[in-house]
C-alpha cells in the first residue's frame, strides 16, 4: 500500500506514544507453524510469518526476515540452510582483482531475489494498516561476504584499490534491488550493514557509508524511507552513517543509544536496541519487562526514539518474551 513516509515519520516524532518496531518475523514463522528453512523459500510462507506477527503485535511498521545470504547467494555464494536456523554463506566466490572484475552483477531472477521481492509484494498487498520495510544487506557488508570477512579486511589496507570496484559492484546490484522492493509497493528498506561496525569512521565512510548514500539518493524520496541498520560497535560512527543520508538509523546492542539520540537532529527517527539474544531469545519474561523499562525510561527525553531489537529477532524466541516486551510498552505508553 502506498503512504506518503515523509508524513508517517512526523506522525511518530508527534505522538505522544512510543512506538516500537522491532526486526522481528522469526516469531511469525513460529506462529505459523512452517521452518525457516520452508519460509525463506516461499514467498506465501514468508509473507505470511510478517503478516502474523502483524495481526499478534501493535509493531509500529511490518519487517521482513534479515536473511543476508540472499544477494550473496544470487552473486553465486555457497549457502548453507537448515530448518531452525538462520541460512549462512559457507563459501567465499571472489578471491582477487581478477576474479573481481569478472564477477557479474546479478538480474532479479537469480537465486532467490524474485521470491524476495514477491513476499515484499504480498505483505504489502495484505498488511495496510502500518508501512511494511523490506530489507536488505549493506553494500560492504555484501563485498565481504563474497570476499571473506577476514580476508576483506586485510585487503581493504593493503589492496583496497581492489575491494572499491567490489563494493561498487555490489551497489550497482543493491539499488536495482531495493527499487525492485519500491516497485512492489514497500514503502521502506532496513538496509543491514553490520560488517561496517568494525571499520575505523574513516574506513566506514570511504567503504560503507559513501556508497549507501549511492542507495538512499537512488531510492529515498516521500513514499519510501530507508533505515540504515549497524549492529556493531557504532559509537565512533554516527558521523559518517549520518553522512549516508538515510532518513534514519537502526543499532544493535553494543550502541549507546543515548549517546547516538544525542549526536543525531531529533527529526531523525533512531530504533534500537534491546539485546535480541541476552534479552529476547536468552531471557525470562521478567527480564525483558524489566530491560525494556530501563531503555524506555533512558530515552523518554528523546521524541524520535523507536523501541526495537538490536538485531533480526533470532528463531526460536519464546512468544512470552515477546508478549511481556509489549506488556512493558503499554505499561510505559499509559504512564
Amino acid at each position: 500500500m502506498q503512504r506518503n513516509m515523509s508524513l508517517w515519520v512526523k506522525s511518530v516524532l508527534a505522538s505522544s506514544k512510543r512506538l516500537a518496531i522491532p526486526i522481528m518475523t522469526h516469531p511469525g514463522i513460529d506462529l505459523t507453524g512452517h521452518t525457516v528453512y520452508e519460509t525463506v523459500h516461499s514467498p506465501q510462507l514468508h509473507s505470511g510469518a510478517v503478516r502474523a506477527v502483524s495481526e499478534a503485535y501493535p509493531t509500529g511498521a511490518s519487517t521482513m526476515i534479515m536473511d543476508l545470504s540472499v544477494e550473496a547467494e544470487a552473486f553465486g555464494a555457497k549457502v548453507r540452510f537448515s530448518d531452525n536456523e538462520v541460512p549462512s554463506v559457507t563459501e567465499r566466490c571472489v578471491y582477487d582483482a581478477e576474479s573481481i572484475e569478472r564477477l557479474a552483477i546479478p538480474n532479479m531472477s537469480q537465486g532467490r531475489l524474485d521470491q524476495w521481492v514477491e513476499s515484499a509484494r504480498l505483505a504489502a498487498m495484505t498488511i495496510i494498516d502500518r508501512p511494511v520495510l523490506a530489507g536488505c544487506i549493506g553494500p560492504f557488508s555484501l563485498a565481504a561476504r563474497l570476499y571473506d570477512v577476514t580476508e576483506i579486511m586485510t585487503a581493504i589496507l593493503t589492496e583496497p584499490e581492489c575491494i572499491l570496484p567490489l563494493v561498487d559492484k555490489c551497489t550497482q546490484f543493491l539499488i536495482s534491488y531495493v527499487r525492485a522492493f519500491k516497485s512492489v509497493g514497500a514503502n521502506g528498506i532496513v538496509i543491514a550493514e553490520p560488517v561496517a561496525g568494525v571499520l575505523s569512521p574513516d574506513l566506514c565512510t570511504q567503504f560503507s557509508s559513501d556508497f549507501v548514500r549511492r542507495i538512499v539518493q537512488s531510492v529515498q524520496d516521500e513514499s519510501f524511507l530507508v533505515i540504515l541498520h549497524n549492529c556493531g560497535d557504532t559509537d565512533s560512527l554516527i558521523a559518517s552513517m549520518y553522512g549516508t543520508g538515510a532518513a534514519a538509523f537502526h543499532f544493535g546492542n553494543r550502541c549507546n543509544i543515548t549517546s547516538a539520540l544525542e549526536q543525531l537532529p531529533s527529526d531523525i527517527l533512531v530504533l534500537g536496541n534491546l539485546d535480541p539474544v541476552g534479552v529476547f531469545k536468552s531471557g525470562t519474561p521478567e527480564t525483558v519487562r524489566a530491560e525494556t523499562e530501563v531503555l524506555l525510561q533512558a530515552t523518554k527525553r528523546f521524541p524520535n526514539f523507536v523501541i526495537s531489537s538490536g538485531c533480526d529477532v533470532p528463531p526460536n524466541v519464546p512468544l512470552k518474551n515477546i508478549d511481556a516486551f509489549f506488556d512493558a510498552l503499554a505499561a510505559f505508553n499509559r504512564a
